[in-house]
Order: C-alpha cells, then sequence, then structure tokens
C-alpha cells in the first residue's frame, strides 16, 4: 500500500504537534516515529488511529480501536438533530444511544450547553474512550453502561426530547466486503448488527416511541438498502428517511405525535 503524501505529512503533524504547512524538518527521533508510523499506515492501520483523533462538527475528538471512527456521514446525522431540536433549555433532555468514542453526544452538548445528555453503550472500552473525550473537552454527558435505552433512568421513560444513535447495521454476510482497514481493525461489535443487518434498528423502533415525550424526535443513521425497511419499523411516528452527501438514503427521521419537518 501506497502512502499518499498528504497523510505522511499529517503523520508528521501528529508526531510533532504542528500543522502541516508549518514542518520544516524533523530530529532524528522524529523521523524514526513517522516511519514507524507509515510502516503501520501501510499495513492497513486508519490513519486516525495513528494520528489519535478525529474531527467531528465542532470538536477534535480522541480515537483509537476502543470505538469506531467518527465519519461524515454522522456529522450529518448531528446536523439533522441540531436542526431538529432547535433549542434546548435545562429541561431538554437528549439520549445517544451507542455513543462509541462519545463524539456525538459531545457535539450536541457543545450545541446545546443547557440540556441533559445521557449516552450509553455496552463496551466498557468504548465508555472509557468516551469519558476521556469529554474530561478533555470539558463537556459534561452522564455515560451509562448498558444497552440502547435499558440503563437510563426510568424517571426518564416519555420525557425524553431527542434521541439519536449509530448503531451497528451491517448485515453479516457483508462483512467479508467490508474495506480491510475497517474489518482488520474497528470494533466488529459496533458494526454488525445480526443476520439482516437491522436487528438493532428494530429494537430502537420498538422502544423510542415510549421514551420519547410528545414532538420528541428519535433520528438514526440507517445501511443505504435500509430506507423503506426502517420507515415501515418507525410506522407509529412521522417519519421520512434522508440522504447523506453522496445521495444514499442514510437517517431515519422520526417525530412523535406531530408531523415530521426536517
Amino acid at each position: 500500500m501506497t502512502i499518499p503524501a498528504h497523510e505522511i505529512e499529517r503523520l508528521a503533524a501528529a508526531v510533532t504537534g504542528r500543522s502541516p504547512g508549518r514542518i520544516r524538518a524533523l530530529t532524528p527521533g522524529q523521523q524514526a516515529e513517522v516511519d514507524r508510523l507509515v510502516a503501520r499506515r501501510a499495513a492497513g492501520e486508519p490513519l486516525q488511529y495513528l494520528e489519535g483523533t478525529a474531527a467531528f462538527g465542532p470538536l477534535e475528538v480522541a480515537v483509537d480501536g476502543r470505538a469506531l471512527i467518527p465519519r461524515p456521514e454522522t456529522e450529518g446525522l448531528w446536523e439533522l438533530a441540531v436542526a431538529a431540536l432547535g433549542k434546548a433549555g435545562p429541561g431538554t433532555v437528549i439520549a445517544d444511544l451507542g455513543t462509541g468514542s462519545g463524539a456525538l453526544a459531545l457535539a450536541l452538548k457543545h450545541a446545546f450547553p443547557r440540556a441533559r445528555v445521557y449516552a450509553t453503550d455496552d463496551s466498557p472500552d468504548a465508555l472509557d474512550l468516551a469519558g476521556e473525550n469529554a474530561a478533555r473537552l470539558g463537556l459534561e454527558v452522564e455515560f451509562l453502561a448498558g444497552d440502547l435505552f435499558e440503563p437510563l433512568p426510568g424517571d426518564l421513560r416519555g420525557r425524553l426530547d431527542l434521541v439519536v444513535s449509530n448503531p451497528p447495521y451491517v448485515a453479516e454476510r457483508e462483512w467479508d466486503s467490508v474495506p480491510p482497514d475497517v474489518r482488520d481493525h474497528e470494533p466488529r461489535r459496533a458494526l454488525v448488527a445480526g443476520p439482516r443487518g437491522t436487528e438493532v434498528l428494530e429494537r430502537i423502533a420498538e422502544e423510542a416511541y415510549w421514551w420519547l415525550g410528545i414532538g420528541g424526535h428519535v433520528l438514526c443513521e440507517i445501511g443505504e438498502t435500509q430506507g423503506r425497511e426502517m420507515e415501515a419499523a418507525f410506522g407509529s411516528f412521522d417519519r421520512g428517511v434522508r440522504r447523506d452527501l453522496a445521495g444514499r438514503d442514510r437517517y431515519l427521521v422520526a417525530r412523535k405525535g406531530a408531523p415530521c419537518c426536517v
């Protein structure tokens, strides 16, 4: 695998702490570290894991093998969620299901600092990473260990204003076609939902109605072939499917008890 010059520049920036355009020369020790990272990149390790950070909306979050690397598609989910909620006061409650690195929950807290934001994940390693990101960014999100809605406080039932999730939505039969750098380095459990790929999304659809308040929104990232199926699964909501920047079905946007307006 040949590494493009711009990626080598990014790795040099990660080693030196300087922006790529401001690197004039490397010390022997720095050059040795860059060479080591380039070799790992050539072996297929994701660039963001080697850099140690990834941009997400207004934030820069730490990333490593404990959680998925935030994608531009998930940044699009964040933008839709911000538009759906519009504004938030101290009584506003947001939940991010399967938070991974915490990027989505933290970006929502950044956008709505007065809201209460909860984030759940069933991976202790991912929650550790998310907590580290929250501490580094100085953003207060309550991280809870458990599956989807299960660890949320019971008194929030029927009171959530916004639920977001980038859940696993890859089918088991699709795993071998996933790009090697993803398949070999990112956590499988965060990608594969089950034999059909829609299992986790269907569980969110079943439970979200009972957790949301009237007028509350649920937004999920979905696979590009799952739009029609997810519109049916979220049939108790006013809902629609939105496309990503590549024109592919990517987001299920639903609202409880009112016309969908995003």
